[in-house]
């Protein structure tokens, strides 16, 4: 169980010593993945079910807004289905409400823990441009590497850019396209010649290297916190 189902909490049983069993099996997990410098997908996940369970102890509301339903009557002539709600009683809802309070320490707990974790991460990380840097940003190449190893993996990323109330939101894809070593006859500067020769529909691309000083797990890790760090480089620099 590397992720919580995102209706957990009134998924099957809704009984507050099985949501104990259920939420200390998904922790235990999580801690020992964190043991092991694992970030992805359980910092994101945590993330998601703390503020879900701080928005449900804010508004009782949401537990009937978001609780299954199952269908009590069906209006063929307008075509639409009338809902009635499964939970009714106080029990159910006392119940609820136990849940959430038993399980809100635990997740504040790990979203912190998984933050030192990123953050001293973070730090060992540097992120520069590779040769001249063109001024649209928004598609090229990300070269990632660690001191301690010669490997070079080449991904290409594109960045798309949403607005919500006058807000930018950035968000990155990438592809690996290759993994090549680095060395002296091959440098970084050497790769991205390499990569335009290759790919000659980005004449000048944006090429970005991001080295660690200590060696991570890749896809676990590394990349996603190398993405969210070109993501602000690059919106820093726009």
């Amino acid at each position: 169980m590397d992720t919580l189902h995102q209706d957990w909490l009134t998924r099957g049983l809704v009984d507050l010593e099985y949501k104990k069993y259920v939420l200390l099996a998904y922790m235990q997990k999580v801690k020992s993945r964190f043991t092991d410098r694992e970030l992805y997908p359980f910092m994101s996940d945590l993330v998601f079910h703390y503020n879900n369970l701080i928005a449900l102890q804010k508004n009782k509301q949401l537990i009937y807004e978001n609780f299954p339903k199952e269908v009590s009557r069906a209006d063929f002539e307008q075509l639409k289905i009338h809902y009635r709600k499964m939970i009714q009683d106080s029990d159910l809802m006392n119940t609820l409400e136990e849940i959430v309070n038993f399980s809100l320490p635990h997740f504040k707990e790990r979203v912190e823990e998984g933050a030192e974790i990123y953050e001293d991460i973070a730090q060992s990380i540097s992120i520069e441009s590779v040769g001249i840097v063109p001024l649209y940003k928004n598609e090229g190449y990300l070269l990632l590497s660690t001191h301690t190893q010669g490997a070079v993996y080449i991904y290409n990323y594109k960045i798309t850019i949403s607005y919500q109330a006058e807000e930018a939101y950035r968000t990155i894809r990438t592809q690996q396209v290759d993994e090549v070593s680095w060395s002296i006859s091959n440098s970084f500067e050497q790769i991205k010649r390499n990569l335009i020769i290759s790919n000659q529909e980005l004449p000048n691309p944006a090429t970005y290297l991001a080295i660690s000083q200590e060696t991570y797990p890749l896809k676990a890790t590394l990349l996603p916190i190398a993405k969210r760090m070109l993501v602000q480089h690059i919106g820093q620099a726009a």
